[in-house]
């Protein structure tokens, strides 16, 4: 059985669930991603499968074995999923059955990488409040006082200081899938996730 699925974060949109509510739902794509490799317990020491993503050039064309010569030429991103059982009749060159591995309803965990905001100050890093705006102050956005109460003005580990602000990679757990179109590639997932539109997620199937 394969554990999860590959995608790209579309961006979030919502749609009306059977009762009339109003979901608000993540869009992952999952088009473009085949199979490269089948590792085995006897061969490599586990079961796992590895696939890459092809390049946008190159989607909607058929499988080559020159692809396998220059993965990185021809595929954007080269991943690994574990599986605690090889499916049958999978090979190399093949594409993953969305509506095989997700159906609607399920619980999955998303995990994908913040977005980037650089270097930032601790107003927009940790949301201070800043100092006062008027009566001749120069406060503005500094983060006051570090060391403050310490022996020898030590600053106190953890402080919460100015400094490289997301790019980070998260995950959210228990999020439910709220429909799978296998014929479009494309899965809702009710929520937010993290990335922003166009980056790498992995849904992990729970249970």
């Amino acid at each position: 059985m394969i554990e999860g699925i590959w995608g790209r974060k579309v961006g979030m949109t919502q749609v009306f669930a059977s009762n009339n509510n109003v979901v608000p739902v993540t869009v992952v794509d999952t088009a473009g991603w085949f199979v490269t490799q089948v590792k085995t317990v006897a061969v490599d020491g586990y079961n796992a499968i590895q696939v890459a993503c092809l390049r946008k050039k190159y989607k909607g064309q058929p499988f080559a074995q020159e692809w396998l010569k220059k993965l990185k030429l021809h595929c954007l991103f080269i991943k690994e999923i574990s599986v605690t059982d090889l499916p049958e009749g999978l090979v190399v060159g093949s594409s993953i059955d969305l509506g095989t591995i997700l159906a609607q309803d399920d619980s999955v965990d998303a995990t994908g990488t913040t977005k980037g905001c650089g270097f930032a100050g601790v107003m927009k890093r940790h949301g201070f409040a800043g100092g006062p705006k008027t009566h001749g102050s120069t406060f503005k956005r500094r983060p006051g006082s570090i060391g403050n109460m310490r022996a020898t003005g030590k600053v106190i580990k953890g402080k919460k200081m100015p400094g490289q602000m997301g790019n980070k990679r998260r995950t959210i757990e228990k999020l439910q899938v709220i429909q799978v179109r296998s014929e479009d590639n494309i899965v809702l997932v009710k929520g937010s996730m993290a990335g922003k539109p166009g980056s790498l997620v992995f849904l992990r199937k729970r249970g």
